[in-house]
């Protein structure tokens, strides 16, 4: 669908707005605030989008911390000092000994994961000097040692922890990212939603000031005419009723104005003590919606589909977890080393000893009452939950960008009317203050006109902001933008059709 709106109309909106700028107190200085102006100030200040870029640094230095604990851990533990003294009674030898040991150790440490077995290779040289008395025997000893061994350790029979903790997390920063993508929208969205609110409360405080100025148009009229007896002193009554009802709806609209800033300036995260005005463009663009391929579109690339994969993929990691319980498993281990020890440091390894270490283990289950089977149906039932809410996602996106499509379609006839009305009460309101003017209307009557106006202008300034909304949620839906008919999603989201 096509439309083209004229300069004119555009200005008939955009001159009011700063008339009313310009004509605020001189005390107080205003910002102008365009929308594009207040989506930047949104992106670095508002609560929400911080919130969101504070969660997705959380998983990426989980994840970053994640990679690193598959590289080489270096640790060094240095007892530098310890010394003991004490008297103990030996059963064996019906006798007490004194015994007094000095003792000065340090270990080098070198594991490596390995991320694509699940093991763990361990290097460790522990060297210590050690010089102990025993009464007993009444010798001293006095030694230089040196341990320095290889182990791996190695699971069987089971999956790979590692690799899987590795692939959650992955998924989880993934997660993380769609959402601060999809946060940013709901911000535009959200902000364009109360920057246009704002402009509404705008205009409509516009309106009510030349509503009140209409009506003391109309009294200073009246009030002429009763003093020269030409009305009855209850049109003068009824004028200063309608010029205070007039003030009461222009002060109504002063503080709603005020309301939806002070929102706006939170949502943006601006100081509430700023002062603002709106600068708002509301002039319908040439555009061409196509409904298939908003839908296409939004089915190859909307974000929300991806995380409800992500959330299906960490349903069947579950599964692997509950179907490893009670499991069959085992683990072997493997180390070697060389050991020795001499009065003499130069000499420790004159006569080294030979270690060497293997085992296997088995964890054999028996019976658990039925306990895995159970929790492999409640993991099995929430998979195909998730596989359900991923149907119904798809199916939302489509309802929600037809409806869309059909409320755009509407909205242009609407804006068309609403165009219309507002022009046909304009005329109204002149014809009829002209007959009031030579007394052929009461003030009564007059305030029906001007009433009528003021409501034609704000549905005229209404639809055409709802259909910037709707095109703006079309835009959201669908991740294309059809104004500059291009695709919106982040480049490393893209997904292959």
């Amino acid at each position: 669908m096509k439309i083209n709106q004229t300069l004119s109309q555009t200005i008939k909106l955009l001159i009011p707005l700063l008339f009313f700028s310009w004509t605020q107190p001189s005390g107080l200085s205003q910002t102008l605030v365009t929308l594009e102006m207040a989506l930047e100030i949104a992106e670095m200040n508002s609560p929400d989008i911080r919130h969101s870029r504070l969660n997705l640094q959380r998983y990426e230095e989980t994840l970053n911390a994640q990679y690193a604990s598959y590289k080489s851990k270096l640790a060094l533990s240095v007892t530098p000092l310890y010394y003991s003294h004490g008297r103990e009674f030996y059963e064996f030898y019906s006798t007490w000994n004194t015994s007094e040991t000095f003792r000065s150790s340090g270990a080098f440490t070198i594991t490596q994961p390995i991320k694509i077995t699940d093991g763990v290779l361990t290097i460790s040289d522990r060297f210590s000097f050690q010089n102990s008395y025993s009464e007993f025997s009444d010798e001293t000893n006095r030694a230089f040692s040196n341990n320095l061994y290889i182990q791996f350790d190695q699971p069987l029979f089971t999956y790979n922890r590692s690799k899987m903790q590795l692939e959650e997390l992955e998924l989880d920063y993934e997660n993380a990212a769609l959402s601060y993508a999809i946060q940013k929208l709901a911000i535009e969205k959200n902000v364009t939603q109360s920057f246009y609110n704002v402009f509404d409360y705008q205009m409509g405080l516009q309106i009510a000031e030349e509503e009140y100025k209409n009506q003391q148009t109309s009294y200073e009229i009246i009030k002429n005419k009763v003093e020269g007896g030409l009305s009855a002193m209850e049109e003068l009554y009824q004028a200063e009723l309608n010029l205070m009802t007039s003030k009461s709806n222009l002060q109504n609209q002063q503080v709603a104005l005020e309301n939806a800033k002070d929102a706006f300036k939170q949502l943006i995260g601006l100081s509430l003590y700023e002062e603002i005005a709106v600068l708002a463009d509301v002039s319908i663009p040439e555009v061409t919606v196509e409904m298939e391929k908003a839908i296409d579109h939004a089915l190859k690339n909307r974000m929300e589909l991806r995380q409800r994969e992500i959330s299906i993929e960490n349903s069947q990691f579950e599964m692997i977890r509950t179907a490893a319980m009670n499991e069959f498993k085992g683990n072997v281990s493997v180390a070697v080393g060389l050991f020795g020890d001499d009065e003499k440091l130069q000499n420790i390894y004159s006569s080294p000893t030979d270690n060497q270490q293997v085992s296997v283990s088995f964890e054999i289950p028996i019976w658990d009452w039925g306990e895995k089977k159970a929790r492999l149906k409640a993991a099995e039932a929430a998979m195909q939950s998730q596989e359900l809410y991923l149907e119904d996602e798809n199916n939302n996106i489509i309802i929600n960008i037809r409806t869309i499509y059909r409320n755009l379609q509407n909205l242009l006839t609407q804006i068309a009317i609403a165009d219309q009305n507002q022009k046909n009460a304009e005329l109204t309101y002149e014809i009829n203050l002209e007959r009031y003017r030579n007394g052929d209307l009461t003030s009564m009557d007059l305030s029906l006109f001007q009433n009528q106006l003021s409501e034609k202008k704000i549905a005229y300034s209404r639809a055409l902001i709802n259909y910037k909304i709707e095109l703006l949620n079309l835009k959201i839906q669908s991740l294309w933008d059809f104004i500059e008919n291009k695709s919106i999603v982040p480049e490393e989201f893209t997904r292959s059709g």
